[in-house]
């Protein structure tokens, strides 16, 4: 194009100085051999359109083309820039590396293969024409790489420490782009870092984890990213050791003999304990006397022992026992026996005799207290009427003070008498409360309201206060 535009230039400068020497004929020619130049340039091979720049994974296959107008008698070459290094001329290969391949459609494109790229292929390609002088076109290969983790640079998948010290989890990854790395829990849980922080994604290659707890044992994950699929990731279990716990939520169980009664524990240990049952220093093996239970979940354990028809020498201490490389520890739990409640249908019966013995009780002391008053009136007559009373002569002088003084000594003997019949009353109600409860063969935590209740009676003092009101009553009216 360039050498066209100077023909014109030297055709335009020919007719401004020679103008008269021109004759049609040199005027055809000179027309004739600038269409033969513009002919000839306009034929010269050029670049359709530029190289594309390709992307593709490693282990993938890439193609880069060349598209080039009026090649005619020219020829095309693929050139790796970066190593230098000749790949092919025009259908011939020439590399010695047979991933590459050329192949032309026999219209204007020539395509470059390059099958299962490698990162060494990553780089610049340039197409050329062997033109006068040389023209060319330039494209780059951009060979990615997905992430990949290092193991040998990384964390082990398990990792120990013990309880409240510091530990730092690595994980490195490489790729093209350079990965990205990201910490998370397997269970979805905050990640404590930098002391009281807390997040649920953590960036960086390195995971510091300071005063460890038993809360954060469990599966840390480590992702790598950098756009390219497949992300990958590594898993991490971070194990925290700590001596035997032990938590009882019953220390005192009581169970009524013949029945089953089941007692628990609850540990907490890792490494993981070794957990028993011990009675009266036996370990306590399953058999038809017990049952065993053990429930764990990571670090704890549910510890349960069932005790079949509780009999005497069932009663007493429990041990629950953990044991493991960093200690020990056990928990106690006491069994006592409590009665078993009574029957309904033993304590009516109960009561129904009860009843009858109290009425029997409740009759005699009756009969007795009116005999007593049948002699109190009888005295009474004999006074008023002026009759002797043991020892005391009937005259009409004697003294109101002798006539009280035998009236007082009358009341006396009878008193006397009276009090030692219902002394034998009470020593008859003493002698039937005794029996009735000696035969009671129930037992109930709450006394009876009154006589005759579903429960036993109990036994009823004797009440002496009517026979003194009545003794009292009779000596004001003699006096």
């Amino acid at each position: 194009m360039i050498f066209l535009v100077t023909i014109m230039q030297v055709l335009l400068i020919a007719f401004n100085l020679f103008p008269s020497r021109f004759t049609n004929r040199k005027v055809l020619f000179l027309v004739y051999l600038t269409n033969l130049v513009t002919h000839v340039m306009m034929n010269e091979p050029r670049f359709a359109q530029p190289i594309p720049n390709v992307t593709v994974a490693v282990g993938r296959d890439a193609n880069l083309p060349c598209v080039v107008e009026h090649l005619g008698g020219y020829k095309v070459a693929w050139i790796h820039i970066d190593r230098q290094m000749i790949l092919t001329i025009h259908r011939h290969v020439i590399s010695r590396i047979p991933r590459y391949s050329i192949t032309y459609d026999n219209a204007n494109t020539w395509l470059l293969h390059v099958n299962q790229a490698h990162q060494d292929d990553r780089g610049y390609y340039m197409c050329q024409v062997n033109t006068n002088p040389m023209i060319s076109q330039v494209g780059y290969l951009q060979v990615v790489v997905p992430p990949n983790i290092l193991d040998i640079e990384s964390t082990p998948s398990s990792v120990a420490v013990r309880e409240n010290q510091n530990i730092n989890m690595t994980c490195r990854a490489d790729g093209f782009p350079t990965p990205k790395i990201i910490w998370r829990r397997e269970d979805g849980e905050e990640i404590a870092v930098e002391k009281k922080k807390k997040v649920l994604v953590y960036d960086g290659e390195v995971l510091p984890l300071t005063k460890v707890s038993r809360n954060e044992m469990g599966a840390y994950l480590c992702i790598a990213t950098n756009g390219v699929p497949p992300s990958v990731s590594k898993r991490i279990i971070l194990d925290v050791e700590f001596s035997p716990m032990i938590w009882v939520p019953n220390q005192l169980v009581g169970a009524p003999a013949g029945t089953d009664v089941t007692i628990d524990c609850h540990t907490e240990a890792h490494p993981k304990a070794i957990i028993y049952w011990v009675y009266n220093s036996v370990m306590v093996l399953p058999s038809k006397k017990y049952k065993t239970d053990y429930a764990e979940n990571s670090y704890r354990a549910h510890m349960k022992l069932t005790i079949r028809n509780l009999q005497y020498g069932d009663f007493g201490n429990y041990r629950c026992i953990s044991k493991n490389s960093l200690g020990e520890t056990e928990g106690s739990i006491r069994v006592y026996e409590i009665p078993l409640p009574s029957t309904p249908s033993k304590q009516v019966t109960h009561s129904t005799v009860e009843t009858r013995e109290s009425n029997m009780i409740l009759g005699t002391r009756n009969d007795s207290v009116k005999g007593l008053q049948t002699d109190m009136y009888g005295t009474k007559n004999e006074i008023f009427t002026g009759s002797g009373v043991a020892g005391i002569p009937s005259s009409s002088s004697m003294s109101s003070s002798s006539s009280s003084h035998a009236s007082t000594a009358s009341v006396a003997s009878i008193a006397g008498n009276g009090l030692s019949a219902f002394g034998s009353v009470g020593n008859a109600i003493d002698r039937k409360g005794s029996l009735a409860i000696g035969k009671s063969m129930f037992y109930t935590e709450h006394p009876p309201n009154e006589l005759g209740s579903s429960a036993f009676p109990l036994r009823q003092p004797t009440n002496f206060l009517p026979i003194f009101v009545f003794i009292f009553l009779l000596l004001g009216s003699l006096l």
